[in-house]
């Protein structure tokens, strides 16, 4: 059977609507039409981090106003830009030195940014921060480092990831998103964009939370080319998917419509949204806008 054949006899179809890199773990993300694949993400996807005085990384939970810096590319350079600020230029490579860094239980070795991003970083977030958060950091991962996702999840396989909070990439969908927005509405809500939920592949042609249910996906690459991920453990929600991502205020609607719906036995009655995933085949694939995706039924 030819890859095509195969294709148009899957259980599901879909393709890729939306393609996200976060640059800065917990900043604003970037949204794409291209992103080179490689096995802990798409590249550049959390690859720096903010983190406080003892190198713990900080993030939106404490500090809201992360969701108003912008990252962007040019030239080889990564360039953040926040209200009120000069904007930050920095090297793609660049580093200053090392750092040791904790990324919930995982300490590693990083590398440190420099004086001038860290002073930059704390001029805009240590302002109303509180009194442990006033001078912070950025690190970059350290390329040459391995951070292991948790074996919990992955039946005997090895998969990695950098600064994302444990798996290579969030899986979520068009569906998904406009399900929870019916229900916003419904209660008098205004409906949200997927800038909250942070994913990295967004798909359509697929019901709301197929992503939940499907075994790996193949991503056709073009001519005989594919990528494969797997998804593996549901994406639990923190209380980040109620800031707004244009004016960093929050509000408790988001979080109170997921309750009442998404609450997962496979975390305990956690409220989850998205399926993180790890990559199996394709490092160094490029994953466009548009491209077919198929996958058979992973049931219970």
């Amino acid at each position: 059977m030819t890859d095509a054949q195969a294709s148009s006899a899957a259980d599901v179809q879909a393709t890729i609507d939306q393609l996200w890199i976060y640059p800065v773990k917990s900043c604003a993300g970037v949204r794409v039409d291209e992103a080179e694949l490689t096995d802990t993400g798409l590249l550049f996807d959390r690859s720096w981090m903010v983190v406080d005085a003892q190198g713990e990384f900080v993030s939106q939970r404490e500090l809201p106003r992360m969701a108003l810096i912008q990252p962007s590319f040019k030239m080889g350079q990564l360039v953040l830009r926040a209200p009120g600020m000069l904007a930050l230029h920095l090297e793609l490579n660049a580093a200053e030195g090392p750092l040791k860094v904790r990324v919930w239980d995982d300490e590693v070795q990083a590398c440190d940014m420099g004086d001038l991003a860290a002073q930059w970083f704390s001029d805009f977030l240590g302002r109303d921060a509180p009194a442990g958060l006033k001078q912070l950091r950025l690190a970059r991962f350290d390329p040459e480092v391995r951070r292991p996702s948790s074996a919990r999840w992955l039946g005997g396989r090895e998969a990695g990831t950098q600064f994302a909070d444990g798996f290579a990439l969030l899986v979520t969908s068009t569906a998904s998103l406009e399900g929870l927005n019916e229900r916003l509405v419904a209660a008098g809500e205004a409906p949200v964009d997927m800038r909250r939920f942070r994913p990295n592949i967004v798909l359509r042609g697929v019901d709301a939370h197929d992503e939940d249910r499907v075994g790996p996906l193949r991503i056709h690459t073009g001519g005989d080319g594919a990528a494969v991920i797997e998804t593996v453990k549901p994406c639990a929600r923190c209380p980040i998917p109620n800031v707004d991502p244009d004016t960093a205020a929050s509000s408790p609607a988001v979080s109170d419509a997921l309750q009442a719906y998404r609450q997962d036995a496979r975390l305990n009655g956690a409220v989850t949204f998205g399926m993180n995933a790890i990559v199996t085949e394709g490092d160094g694939q490029f994953l466009r806008v548009g491209q077919a995706v198929t996958a058979e039924w992973a049931f219970d």
